[in-house]
């Protein structure tokens, strides 16, 4: 996914017929049928064998449980911190270190290092046993546990400094500190999306510029007649760690790119990637992570808010019990991080609409720029092997942050039965 700008094209030409000129008789000989939206979706959905379907549904299914465990495992990891004295020794730790802030820094620092520690069985059952029984990964465990290793580096650096950030608006501000932590997050948020393309994702992945030739001709053409600056465009080598096709528009500014993986180069007929580069091309011209930054800016908000009120209650009835003088206080940080944790859970359907509203978006735009309904449901049928094909009306709005695979299929058979013979 990605970003995008929308330029809408509507082109009404009305061409009406003189009143006084007879209409042809229509030629019933070689009349076509009408085209069956509904028959054509099934048709690509039952490609599918039920081994297929099974196994996909059994995938997509688990990662519900997934979300439940993980924040049960969240929960559990405070209980360590708070109620076996985990965090009193942290802070015992650290309590030598001259100034308050240096405290802090190294408290938030080693509390990331424990709890990394602490959910690592978690983390190795969904990132990496998980997606080998699958057969979606295709990393060594050593290969995987490097991945892993420096994504906590990254997480114990900024998250660090982050924290660090975030106590002092609390000590500053006071009852008010919610808000001066939505700015805070939101200013850390925005510089990684701006950075992310340029220096994190080459940590893991090998960016190079894509070969002159007719699928690099065909985006950057597609890219031009719907007004997308993009004068190059990249590929990565995802299949060091997986099968997935997958493309996406990244940063924001001049550090915008548009990429795409082998996998989607090597899997993909040229009119299945044309339709994935204009679904991408239209998040782009959408603008759709400048607007998804206001949107999740405004959730943060609403769920620091929460959060301050959840942990006052808490911490005046058990703050003694924990050894924690206050919010203020950096030993509140499990508890914090708990209850956000518990928020998220609470906001997935909110999260997930929101950004299953602009792949939708941006699906009608790719059909509409790249004219290749085929191509597009056909490599919707290809994401199935991870994703659910055909969930409940209620399934897709609570755990869907992607339309699901039917619901892809049938927008692009019904775009297709409304531009018959080249309309």
């Amino acid at each position: 996914m990605t970003k995008l700008l929308l330029l809408l094209t509507l082109l009404c030409c009305c061409l009406v017929a003189p009143a006084t000129t007879p209409l042809a008789p229509a030629d019933t000989a070689q009349a076509q049928p009408a085209f069956n939206v509904e028959a054509a979706t099934r048709h690509y959905l039952d490609t599918l064998t039920p081994a297929q379907k099974a196994k996909s549904d059994a995938y997509f299914e688990g990662g519900y449980w997934l979300q439940l465990w993980g924040v049960g495992y969240a929960l559990g990891v405070a209980a360590v911190f708070l109620g076996l004295g985990l965090s009193r020794w942290l802070r015992a730790l650290v309590a030598r270190l001259p100034r308050r802030w240096l405290r802090t820094w190294a408290y938030a620092a080693l509390y990331l290092l424990a709890s990394f520690v602490l959910s690592l069985p978690l983390t190795i059952y969904e990132g990496y046993v998980r997606e080998r029984s699958y057969g979606l990964s295709n990393l060594t465990f050593g290969a995987w546990l490097g991945e892993t290793l420096t994504s906590l580096a990254l997480n114990v650096v900024f998250g660090s400094l982050l924290l660090l950030a975030l106590y002092a608006a609390i000590r500053r501000a006071g009852a008010g500190w919610w808000r001066w932590g939505t700015a805070i997050v939101s200013a850390f948020l925005v510089i990684g999306v701006a950075v992310g393309p340029v220096f994190i994702s080459p940590l893991f992945n090998k960016y190079t510029a894509l070969p002159a030739g007719p699928v690099r001709d065909g985006i950057l053409s597609m890219a031009r007649a719907n007004g997308v600056p993009a004068d190059n465009v990249y590929y990565f080598d995802a299949s060091r760690q997986s099968k997935r096709i997958s493309a996406n528009v990244s940063g924001l500014g001049r550090t915008i790119r548009v990429s795409l993986n082998d996998n989607l180069l090597n899997r993909s007929t040229p009119a299945e990637i044309q339709a994935v580069m204009g679904h991408e091309l239209g998040h782009y011209v959408l603008n759709h992570i400048p607007k998804m930054l206001v949107f999740f800016i405004v959730l943060l908000a609403v769920g620091l808010r929460l959060v301050d009120w959840a942990a006052g209650r808490l911490l005046a009835r058990y703050g003694p019990q924990w050894g924690i003088a206050g919010l203020a206080d950096v030993g509140s940080l499990p508890l914090l991080m708990a209850l956000l944790s518990v928020a998220s859970l609470l906001a997935t359907p909110i999260t997930n609409t929101i950004i299953r509203t602009n792949e939708q978006e941006a699906d009608m735009f790719g059909l509409n720029a790249a004219r290749q309904p085929d191509g597009f449901a056909s490599v919707a049928m290809k994401l199935s092997e991870y994703r659910k094909i055909e969930p409940t009306p209620l399934e897709e709005i609570v755990f869907f942050d992607h339309p699901s695979g039917r619901t892809r299929v049938q927008s692009a058979m019904r775009w297709k039965a409304e531009h018959l013979n080249g309309r």
